[in-house]
């Protein structure tokens, strides 16, 4: 879930107000958002992944609000992890950060892969669900 945006850090874009599925926050352009509707969040990554001032912060718990303090998280590089393990932007054309999570290639590949070996065996519990 949504713990913080880093007001310092902000350059106001609005970026994050607009990718935002859930109308998470709130401000007028050219302000620093403000985190106005967090229980909104879907834990979606998106405001984070598109904020190139790296200045947004969304915890793993999609359940609610952590308490991340923001000095510790910066501290610790936490800012910008996320866009820099999945190659987004800058990051885009270094080889040590791939971004596998947002390609589907891979995904596709396996399933093809599957199959062309034909179904899987049946195990008796795939219509456990079925109506």
């Amino acid at each position: 879930m949504i713990e913080f945006i880093a007001g310092d850090l902000c350059t106001a874009c609005g970026t994050c107000v607009e990718v935002c599925p859930t109308g998470v926050f709130a401000g007028a352009p050219g302000t620093v958002p403000r985190i106005a509707h967090p229980e909104a969040c879907q834990t979606c990554f998106m405001c984070e992944l598109y904020c190139r001032a790296d200045a947004i912060f969304v915890g793993p718990d999609a359940g609610g609000v952590e308490g991340f303090d923001p000095a510790t998280t910066r501290a610790a590089g936490l800012l910008g992890e996320m866009r820099r393990l999945h190659g987004w932007d800058e990051w885009a054309a270094d080889p040590r950060y791939p971004n596998d999570h947002w390609r589907m290639e891979t995904v596709f590949e396996r399933a093809r892969s599957v199959m062309n070996r034909g179904p899987a065996p049946q195990t008796g519990k795939e219509d456990r669900y079925a109506s």
